[in-house]
């Protein structure tokens, strides 16, 4: 259930807000509207977590002094559903760039793919993407990735606590993982497609759950926007 809000300095000392991120919005997007929405004030405003551009679903913000708390948070464990787009990969492992390699799904059975899950299950090891946000001497590495510069990837120790097939329509295949913190989904939907001799990328993710929170709870960012600016006005705070 969404908290209300009486007074927009309930901000500043410190405030937890789940938010539903929309498609094709940075993480920092989501901040960058949040944050705009109090000025003048100028307020510390941060996220527990980052949500890739064509992922959607739950991103935890901090306000003010909860802003402290911020690692806490983003070391929970997390819970997504998606689909996979099988007979495919891509260089960014997601619909961010062109196929780069196809392969034959036709001789792919239910049956494997359920049974080819157990080995992504427990204690693990992935790469993370090429194109992802990860910083190596002060540069993301897409951005190296998007210049064509070669990068090296380092191995992740990560835990998948669960991970099922919700439905099975090829090309396509949903699923639910549940996930400690620093897992690359789209690392795993490419693992799962090359154990197979065959090829995967993301084409859909949403984060479902962070810790206790969950996306049902979570206010869509221009409705919390007008929330913060009808405070302003109807409250009478000074925002100096």
């Amino acid at each position: 259930m969404k908290k209300t809000y009486t007074h927009i300095q309930e901000f500043a000392e410190g405030q937890l807000l789940l938010v539903n991120k929309p498609y094709n919005w940075t993480s920092f997007d989501v901040v960058g509207k949040i944050r705009n929405s109090f000025k003048p004030l100028k307020l510390k405003v941060g996220h527990a977590g980052t949500l890739d551009p064509l992922a959607t679903g739950l991103l935890i913000i901090c306000t003010g002094k909860m802003t402290k708390q911020i690692d806490t948070f983003q070391a929970e464990e997390k819970e997504y559903t998606g689909t996979m787009t099988l007979g495919a990969t891509t260089p960014s492992y997601d619909m961010e760039t062109e196929p780069d390699n196809k392969f034959d799904i036709s001789q792919l059975t239910e049956e494997q793919l359920r049974n080819n899950c157990r080995q992504f299950t427990g204690d693990i090891q992935q790469y993370p993407p090429a194109h992802s946000a990860i910083k190596i001497d002060g540069e993301r590495l897409y951005e190296k990735a998007r210049r064509g510069e070669e990068v090296e990837l380092r191995l992740r120790n990560v835990t998948i606590s669960e991970f099922e097939l919700t439905r099975i329509e090829l090309p396509e295949v949903d699923f639910r993982v549940v996930c400690s913190k620093g897992t690359y989904i789209r690392s795993l939907v490419n693992d799962f497609g090359a154990t197979l001799n065959n090829g995967a990328y993301l084409s859909k993710l949403r984060r479902t759950r962070s810790g206790n929170f969950r996306v049902e709870d979570a206010w869509e960012v221009m409705e919390l926007v007008t929330m913060i600016r009808e405070l302003k006005t109807d409250g009478g705070a000074s925002v100096e």
